[in-house]
């Protein structure tokens, strides 16, 4: 095999290449070369720093090298390419001779984990603990990082054995490539779609099943697990209030088990939130190519030429002089220079007045929490909230994660049978609006999650029916389990934890500073997520399908 060893001398070297080469030779229909041989510095796995030689092997035939992490090649069109060693024991940091154990990738991973370690702290407590004169530098850490985790992406996506990329790439170039092979922007994560596990997948249940196992059945807008609302029949349908959405929605129905010999089938739960960790993007929404500058950029490379263009969007004048954002128009200089002051002498008491005089305006119907807008001067006619300028570089707006109830990740994908989102009722009235044939209302039964529920309003007769995480009238018997209580009493409770998105956002949070400050590829490329796999039963798809 490729490897590194500590450094010997040149007779043991030859040695232990030669018996390298003989092996691929006799597996390869050309000879191979023994000439490319390197020393370079090895971080090993005890975390010392040690001089080490490179064993390359060259195949003169088809111009394949073969290094311990990659092998790169020549296509029919003479490109150079490379494929990645996916378990590779050593990982280049640096083209110009630093390699790491894999042992240091993996401290590296732990480190983000637990303590949410971006590249630089690890470097800086690698160096601390060691002591050595030598030390890894912000740069490698970050490129050991990408490596390492390109490598784990590509797999848990199913795509180590197919990915290939131009050979030698630097560490944004790779970061990018991995990245637009596994999603950009989002998108399915396909293990997820063969992901099974106990935690959101149940056989179905019916409404006999909650009778058979005791239960006393309660009202249709009641919740499982909480205070009861209201003290109505279970079997009578509540007297619904005049809303257009509710007026293309029949009242749920008591679903009944089938017939003797007919397979139960199955039912999944998904979970869905959004979380304002953000990106920086471009200035306008006019183009969603990254940014040149993550750091202070507004445009870009395409772009990049409105740097010289008042920032005025309306104006179109050149800049007063290179470095500045507007143009000689005095008025631009006093409005850009009073956005940019917009906050620096903001007390708490002004901002208590600010949102007093928001909420004061707001309509009276909508629940709103406390939000900042400053109020800026208008611009000409023009109010101050409707100038469209490029002072300052755009934000994502938040990140949406689809999970199923175990917490595994999936992405976007049309695939539940229950979703859970905070605002689901919201979701639901607009596609009732929108199109009242959607095959969304057929197949997928959306629910507020347990703990926003509690906030959502009593008069909402579509939330408080159609959305109910865990109705105890025995509508809907998947959403229930029974418990037996230490008294011998019988109690409704949530069959799947609806709060999974709520309990990773929590978790995001330690990554939010990291996040904030990443190139919309690196933002991707680390926000990409794996999860456990307890797997389900021959006995449970044996009852659930009738196979």
């Amino acid at each position: 095999m490729l490897g590194l060893i500590p450094t010997t001398s040149q007779h043991h070297l030859q040695f232990l290449l030669s018996r390298f080469l003989a092996k691929f030779s006799a597996h390869l229909a050309y000879p191979a070369s023994s000439e490319k041989t390197q020393t370079i510095w090895l971080l090993d796995k005890s975390c010392h720093w040690v001089q080490a030689d490179l064993l390359i092997a060259h195949f003169a035939s088809c111009r394949a090298d073969y290094y311990p992490d990659r092998v790169t090649y020549n296509t029919p069109d003479n490109r150079r390419r490379q494929r990645l060693e996916i378990s590779a024991k050593y990982i280049r940091v640096l083209k110009h001779g630093v390699w790491a154990h894999r042992q240091i990738a993996i401290f590296q991973e732990g480190a983000l984990n637990r303590f949410h370690t971006g590249w630089s702290n690890f470097a800086d407590w690698l160096n601390d603990s060691t002591g050595s004169q030598r030390k890894l530098t912000n740069h490698q850490a970050q490129c050991l990082f990408i490596e390492h985790f390109s490598r784990r992406l590509l797999v848990f996506h199913g795509k180590g054995t197919d990915f290939s990329c131009d050979a030698h790439p630097s560490t944004s170039v790779l970061s990018a490539v991995v990245r637009a092979a596994v999603g950009v922007n989002g998108g399915v994560i396909e293990a997820a779609m063969m992901h099974e596990c106990v935690d959101y997948t149940h056989l179905k249940r019916y409404r006999s099943d909650l009778v058979r196992e005791g239960v006393v059945l309660g009202a249709a807008l009641d919740v499982a697990g909480m205070p009861a609302a209201s003290n109505g029949d279970g079997n009578v349908a509540p007297v619904l209030p005049a809303d257009p959405a509710l007026a293309q929605l029949p009242v749920p129905q008591q679903q009944e088990a089938p017939a003797e010999g007919i397979p139960r089938g199955y039912v999944r739960l998904a979970v869905m939130d959004g979380k304002t960790i953000k990106h920086r993007k471009f200035a306008l929404d006019i183009c969603e190519a990254p940014l040149v500058n993550y750091k202070n950029g507004r445009f870009c490379e395409a772009h990049l030429n409105l740097r010289n263009v008042c920032g005025i969007v309306s104006c179109g004048r050149p800049v007063l002089q290179p470095g500045a954002l507007t143009c000689d128009t005095q008025s631009h200089i006093d409005w850009q220079h009073q956005y940019e002051n917009r906050f620096s002498r903001m007390s708490f008491p002004g901002v208590q007045r600010i949102i007093r005089r928001q909420q004061e305006h707001a309509d009276g119907n909508t629940a709103t929490g406390p939000s900042l807008r400053v109020e800026l001067s208008a611009l000409g006619d023009t109010p101050g909230d409707e100038v469209v300028h490029t002072f300052k570089a755009k934000t994502t707006y938040c990140l949406q994660i689809v999970q199923w109830a175990c917490g595994f990740p999936i992405g976007w994908g049309k695939c539940y049978r229950f979703i859970a989102y905070d605002d689901a009722c919201s979701l639901l009235r607009h596609i009732v609006t929108q199109d009242p044939s959607s095959p969304w209302l057929s197949t997928t039964k959306f629910i507020v999650d347990a703990w926003h529920c509690i906030g959502h309003c009593a008069t909402d007769i579509l939330c408080q029916l159609w959305c109910n995480p865990a109705p105890v009238n025995g509508s809907q018997p998947d959403l229930i389990l029974v418990e037996e209580d230490a008294n011998g009493t019988r109690h409704q409770t949530r069959a799947f934890n609806t709060e999974t998105a709520e309990q990773l956002n929590s978790w995001l949070n330690g990554f939010e500073s990291q996040l904030r400050q990443m190139s919309d590829i690196n933002y991707d490329f680390f926000i990409q997520l794996q999860n456990k796999d307890l797997g389900l039963s021959d006995e449970f798809w044996a009852e659930a399908t009738g196979d």
